[in-house]
């Protein structure tokens, strides 16, 4: 149950289920749930709601999913849970319900409307939404409009109906709104002339004044204060810190374009209102026999707002035309008569109005589907009327609203009752009788044909001749002496609170109300002369003129006696009660719980009082009587099926009713007190009759529910484990049997395009490679390497062996220098020892081999490398001529000048690099470990100005690898670091046209090296 749900602090969720049904328990827990901020309590499927006067943050989307397709008991009360239920009745069984909202004036019955309506719009489908939110939006914005028109600050309430409102959401076969119909019970047009003090006109006239733009205000002929109009100052209620006209105007005119209103209906709308406050305005004088207006440019303003001429209106407003015996006769009215036609027009305009406002709302959300094509349309009824009225001064109104009450009121105890016997009956139950109120001695007391109030009022309206309401008075002394919830001043002469020839009670079942009989007849027989009817009819304004059809009646016609307006209250209200009787109902019972709007008082007396009129005392014990809970199988064993191994994880009966019969008695044997003797099993339900087996059965679920939490969790867990594992593997299958897939795609596809790359000419450099997957990028590498490899080995056959230690030379220059120096690969021939060639070096060629045999028999070298003459700089910035010769083990410095005198020789491996630059230059740089750097720019080349650099580097590259099996690392750079005296200095290269090659120092830390361009 859903007060399982909630922690005991908040009392009880559902009535049914208190300890002991007494008043004090039923208020006490009413009030706890309210000061803990709980408005929603259950008596079974009825709510009771109690007006919080404060927002509150429990009508959120979120809290729409929570209640959205759920049982009452799954969740706290609330009332989206019995408007989910009316809707899933209605989806399910195709079958028609309505949710009736009563309760007295300020108890939120309007509001409780509104959140039904928005939970309903919520939750229908959202796939196809664009019509469902034409319709949900009409029906929606419908209330604004009509809360405009038909709502009124009253001495209880600040947004009081006074209308009563009975809406029809119309359904498709899926459950989603196709239109609506909305039926409007007994407009408090008195309201429109009169208000007693602290009440306020209708919203419609205040938001107008306080809302509108000036030009509209001007076009109107009115000023922005309503205390300068008769039917508007009267409450005197101005200043409303709790109303905010200027918004509300806003959203109403939003509301009348959302909904469909035209500009042109909107505007006849605002002028008829202004119609309405001029007509309060009129001032009517005596000269004679005569009667004239005194204020005529008044009759000026209403005429252009009706769109007629002033002369009509004046007419019709100070005669009225007879028709007797063919004959026509214009009979002037007095001042009294003028006054009273006046404020009968005003009503009856404003009445006319808000009729037509409802039945273009209508036109515009009527249901348009075939019936035939698409079916019959399931409806959900939403049933907003005026509470229960007691005011200082009770009237025809407030009559008529407290028998629409009574009929309710006697609705719903006789379908409460039906709906049990029946439920018992269908079950196979046996039903015990409980005794409560029958309100239908009240309802006969008005409604009853010839002898009830309604009957005797239109008997006097009906008389020939001068009748006042004191005589329709005594005709009721008379016929209702003997009535139990009838009296009067007459009838109890010692009860001084009623007034002689003015006042009757009534015992209603809400309590004694005390009626002033003025006014009753003038408001029965709702007379409006004939010529208002036609000077309406005849406007040029189309929207008027339609709401007037029977203005074209002509002026010699006789009619019918038109029906009073009690016999059209009562005939509205029984079609009304059969309406709702063929429907299956829900009910929402508002209470208001103080008179001063206070969102922390609770007034006891007040709200017992409201307690006992709705009955709600008695709808607890209707409940209790026979079985307090009652559930189909298959869902007490859903919620309660662990409390037992034969049920535990699912039954093996034949049935549930079995099953659900297993359960019972396995608890009831292992229970101090047995309570298979409060259950009762019917057809299809289980029926308890106590609230204490219920809540056994609560805390014993309450007690397993986290043994079985952890244990599904445990196999969740285990099983999302397991589940993960396999899915992990069938990936990592999945990934492999992929990989080889396309490995083998790969493959097959390069060897399909290497198929005949010996007979190509170029040996497959052409043939463009696949883009590999990213499992064989690497693989991919390898083999374009090794086909790089294989296409050289097959070049390299074609080429003498002799020749091949030059191409080695120029395979490591090659890797040490493409795309990082200038035309590094020149076609000419790399001689290698150029100092010992008679072509380079004719004149010293001998003296430099004499040296070079006495240099190999004292250092033991083999083989000279590379020998050229260059132009070196030493530690001091001084540049010399010099000569370098590279053998397979040392590095020596010669002077040519003194017969290649050798001046130093650095072992093999102390090279730790070479440095030359980007462009034709001939710099090269061998850095030395332990030494400064050999800083040189090779020069006297024949023929003049041949790039020897890239053999230098290619042939000692190779000499370090074949000899000390390691890699020089060579850097081709604009401006070269070096060491020189320790110290480390940058040399950069300037080349000039013609200019000899020598080093120039620029700074300490700077050299530069002047040469020309080769």
């Amino acid at each position: 149950m859903a007060n399982m749900i909630e922690s005991q602090e908040f009392g009880k969720g559902d009535f049914v289920l208190l300890d002991q049904l007494t008043k004090e328990a039923f208020m006490d827990n009413l009030k706890l749930r309210f000061q803990r901020g709980r408005i929603y309590t259950y008596i079974g499927e009825v709510v009771v709601s109690v007006n919080p006067y404060k927002s509150m943050n429990i009508y959120t989307p979120e809290y729409v999913k929570d209640y959205k397709g759920r049982e009452f008991w799954e969740r706290p009360p609330h009332i989206y849970a019995l408007a989910d239920a009316a809707y899933k009745t209605m989806k399910r069984y195709l079958k028609d319900t309505c949710i009736v909202i009563s309760g007295e004036s300020g108890a939120g019955k309007t509001e409780a409307s509104k959140i039904i309506m928005n939970y309903i719009a919520s939750i229908t489908n959202v796939s196809h939404r664009s019509e469902i939110d034409r319709v949900t939006g009409i029906l929606l914005k419908s209330n604004v409009i009509l809360e405009t028109f038909g709502n009124a600050k009253t001495t209880r309430n600040d947004n009081s109906s006074r209308f009563g409102k009975y809406m029809d959401m119309n359904f498709d076969f899926k459950g989603d709104p196709i239109g609506g119909h909305i039926n409007k019970y007994l407009l408090e047009k008195s309201r429109v002339v009169h208000q007693q003090k602290g009440e306020r006109n209708f919203h419609s006239f205040y938001q107008l004044l306080l809302g509108s733009t000036e030009q509209t205000l001007n076009a109107l002929h009115l000023k922005r204060d309503p205390t300068a109009y008769t039917y508007t100052n009267q409450g005197e209620t101005n200043n409303m810190k709790s109303i905010d006209d200027k918004r509300t105007f806003k959203e109403m005119s939003g509301a009348l374009k959302s909904v469909g209103f035209s500009h042109d209906e909107q505007q006849t709308l605002f002028n008829l209102l202004a119609v309405v406050l001029h007509l309060g305005q009129l001032e009517f004088v005596e000269e004679g026999q005569k009667v004239r207006i005194k204020n005529k440019e008044v009759v000026n303003y209403i005429a252009s707002l009706i769109d007629s001429n002033a002369a009509s209106t004046e007419e019709a407003l100070l005669t009225r035309v007879v028709a007797a015996r063919g004959e026509v006769i214009n009979k002037i009215h007095s001042k009294e008569d003028a006054c009273f036609a006046r404020d009968a027009f005003a009503k009856a305009v404003y009445e006319r109005a808000f009729l037509w406002i409802v039945e273009r709302i209508n036109g515009i959300i009527e249901v348009k589907l075939d019936v035939h094509r698409y079916g019959k349309s399931t409806v959900i009824g939403v049933l907003d009327i005026y509470g229960f009225e007691i005011f200082d001064n009770n009237s025809f109104e407030q009559f008529c609203i407290n028998y629409c009450n009574e009929k309710l009121q006697q609705l719903f105890i006789e379908l409460v009752l039906k709906q049990e016997q029946e439920e018992y009956l269908r079950e196979g139950i046996t039903w015990q009788n409980v005794e409560y109120f029958n309100n239908c001695v009240i309802c006969e007391l008005v409604e009853q044909s010839h002898k009830g109030i309604i009957a005797i009022l239109d008997e006097a309206c009906l008389n020939v001749g001068t009748v006042t309401d004191q005589m329709f008075l005594e005709a009721m002394d008379k016929k209702l002496k003997e009535h139990e919830h009838y009296t009067s001043r007459r009838l109890v002469p010692k009860d001084k609170d009623l007034q002689h020839d003015r006042d009757f009670r009534i015992i209603h079942y809400a309590g004694s109300v005390t009626y002033s009989v003025i006014g009753f007849m003038e408001k029965n027989k709702d007379q409006l002369f004939q010529d208002f009817k036609r000077l309406l009819f005849q406007s040029s304004n189309p929207v008027i003129k339609d709401m007037w059809p029977e203005g074209q009646q002509s002026v010699k016609e006789v009619t019918k006696r038109p029906l009073t307006a009690g016999t059209l209250f009562k005939n509205s209200m029984i079609q009304l009660v059969e309406k709702l009787a063929s429907k299956a109902p829900y009910y929402v019972r508002c209470i208001k719980p103080n008179e001063i709007k206070s969102p922390i008082q609770f007034d006891d007396k007040r709200c017992l009082h409201q307690v006992e009129y709705l009955g709600l005392m008695e709808n607890v014990r209707v409940r209790r009587a026979g079985f307090a809970n009652r559930q189909p199988y298959q869902r007490f064993l859903q919620r309660y099926k662990m409390l037992s191994s034969y049920t535990w994880p699912n039954h093996q009966c034949r049935s549930d009713k079995e099953a659900v019969t297993a359960l019972i008695k396995d608890i009831s044997s292992r229970s101090d007190k047995g309570f298979d003797h409060d259950v009762a099993y019917g057809n299809t339900k289980v029926f308890i009759r106590t609230p204490n087996t219920l809540v056994t059965l609560e805390e014993k679920r309450s007690e397993l529910i986290p043994h079985i939490i952890v244990l599904l969790q445990k196999m969740w867990r285990g099983a999302n484990a397991r589940r993960r594992y396999r899915r992990t593997v069938a990936i990592y299958k999945i990934m492999n049997r992929y990989r080889r897939y396309k490995m083998r795609c790969y493959l097959l596809e390069m060897n399909r395009r290497f198929a005949n790359i010996k007979r190509m000419k170029d040996l497959g450099k052409s043939v463009q490679w696949a883009v590999p997957p990213k499992v064989l990028i690497s693989l991919a590498q390898q083999m374009k390497l090794m086909h790089a490899r294989w296409r050289a080995k097959y070049l390299i056959k074609s080429v003498p062996k002799d020749q091949w230690p030059a191409i080695q030379m120029k395979c490591a220059a090659y890797d040490a220098l493409h795309n990082k120096r200038q035309g590094w690969l020149r076609p000419r021939k790399w001689e290698g020892n150029y100092l010992a060639s008679m072509s380079d070096n004719a004149s010293l060629a001998s003296v430099f081999l004499t040296s070079v045999d006495k240099l190999r028999s004292k250092h033991g070298f083999r083989d000279v490398i590379f020998t050229a003459h260059v132009r070196k700089v030493n530690k001091h910035n001084k540049s010399e001529d010099r000569a370098i010769m590279v053998t397979d083990k040392l590095i020596f410095k010669l002077d040519p000048a003194k017969g290649y005198k050798p001046m130093h020789g650095v072992p093999l491996n102390k090279i730790t690099g070479l440095s030359i630059s980007s462009g034709t230059d001939q710099l090269l740089i061998i850095h030395l470990e332990g030494h400064d750097d050999l800083v040189t720019c090779i020069h006297k080349t024949t023929p003049q100005a041949d790039d020897r650099v890239p053999e230098a580097v290619g042939r000692i590259l190779r000499l370090v690898k074949t000899e000390l099996r390691s890699e020089l690392r060579v850097n081709v750079v604009q401006q070269a670091q070096v060491k020189l005296g320790g110290k480390s200095k940058s040399i950069s290269v300037d080349q000039q046209n013609n200019a000899s090659t020598n080093f120039r120092k620029v700074s300490n830390t700077m050299l530069m090296l002047v040469t020309c361009p080769t």
